[in-house]
This record gives structure tokens, sequence and C-alpha cells, in this order.
């Protein structure tokens, strides 16, 4: 969901900004919750004060329909989680999910990731940093719109203090982020140099996942951490 490659000039972004379907509970969500718990983009974000306490700071990036952010902070609710999505429907349904299940430690953007990284969160914000089955833009003439470049992956490094955990299940794209992150001089892969890892056990096992699972289909985890660690 993030500007790929060229972050200052004429930048290659990896999403498309969709128009689905929202359904009336989303739409209901997204006019009655949105100035509580969707962050704006004007200015640099205290993210303690944001969540009116000091906790481990958890990302994930394009969250889609946000199944495993929700179920991640409501089983941890001493962490706090800021989930980036572009996909309205997506930001609707986890706006309603935190109204019908109470939670407070959500909060959401709907905004480009580098631009946010860039210019609203500071060096060392994130604890922990989730990237989970980003859009593979499977056709090799759209291989430049993929998320994982060095880039951006140099961006998202700079605003960690801890650990990144990815998954895939296109097999080349895995080739891709095994590469770029191996190079990317701030990160140690935490299997080893040219290892995927286990699967991430804060990962939910999404109906996506358990759909792929039925049809063969592979899934590659990834898990690096910052070298200073």
């Amino acid at each position: 969901m993030s500007e790929t490659s060229s972050l200052q000039n004429n930048p290659i972004r990896s999403f498309v900004r969709r128009s689905g379907r929202i359904t009336a509970s989303q739409q209901h969500a997204i006019d009655t919750m949105w100035s509580e718990f969707v962050l704006e983009t004007k200015q640099p974000y205290d993210l303690n004060a944001i969540f009116g306490r000091n906790a481990p700071k958890h990302l994930e990036i394009g969250f889609g329909m946000g199944d495993a952010l929700v179920e991640m902070a409501q089983a941890h609710p001493e962490n706090d989680y800021l989930g980036m999505e572009v996909y309205l429907a997506g930001v609707g349904r986890v706006l309603a999910q935190i109204e019908s299940l109470g939670l407070k430690n959500i909060r959401v953007i709907c905004d480009d990731a580098v631009e946010v990284l860039k210019n609203n969160v500071s060096p060392a914000s994130f604890d922990t940093v989730y990237i989970f089955f980003p859009d593979p833009w499977h056709k090799t003439k759209h291989n430049k719109r993929r998320l994982i470049q060095p880039e951006f992956v140099n961006l998202l490094s700079s605003r960690m203090a801890g650990h990144l955990f990815l998954a895939t299940d296109w097999e080349d794209y895995a080739h891709q982020m095994l590469e770029v992150l191996d190079n990317t001089p701030l990160l140690k892969n935490h299997s080893g140099t040219g290892n995927y890892a286990p699967r991430c056990e804060a990962r939910p096992l999404t109906k996506f996942e358990k759909r792929g699972q039925r049809l063969g289909h592979g899934v590659w985890d990834l898990h690096y951490q910052l070298e200073a660690i």
C-alpha cells in the first residue's frame, strides 16, 4: 500500500485505491468513529499521546479487511496497534469491529504508508511491524509496483525498534523479499541469511490462507530484526 521506488519524485505506487462496496455497518462506523480512531496526517504523531499510554507499539501495513489486526489487538490488550490501509471498506470493517468488541488499542491510517512513514512517524517508533500478503503484482511488467523494494525497506527499518514479520503466498515475490531484506543494512534475518522463517505465531490463520492451504498453495514467512538487537 506504499510507494516502492523513486520515493522523492514521480513515485510508483504499490496500491490502487479501490472503491469496493461498503456495507451499511461499515459506512455507519466510518461516519461515527472516524474522528476518534482514524489518524490524520497533518502533523507528526506522538503515539503515546494518541493511545494515552506508554506501551509496545505494533504496526500492520496493508491490513486488508483487518482480520489479523483485530485478532492481534484483541488477544494482546497490553500492546497498541496501528494499521495502515487505503481500502475504505477495510477501514470501515475495522472501525465496526472496534465498536462491537470495545477495543481501545487500535488506531487506523487511511493513507499512503511511505508518506506517513516519512512525514508523521519518528525513528524507532515501532517495536514490531507486520506486512502480511502484500499485493504481489504478479505480471512481470508490474513487479516494480511491489511494496518490498530497497528504498521502502530502508525507510521502514529506520522507523523500527525491533522486529519485522512478512508473509506471501507468491513464491516469486517471496524470493524477491528475501533478496531485498537480506541486503538491507539495518536488518538481520532472524532465521539466517537466505532462509525463510517459521510461520509467525502472531499471524492469525485467516480464511484466505486456509483456502490457499486447501488448494495446495504455499506460504512463505520472513522474520527480520534490527542489527542492534
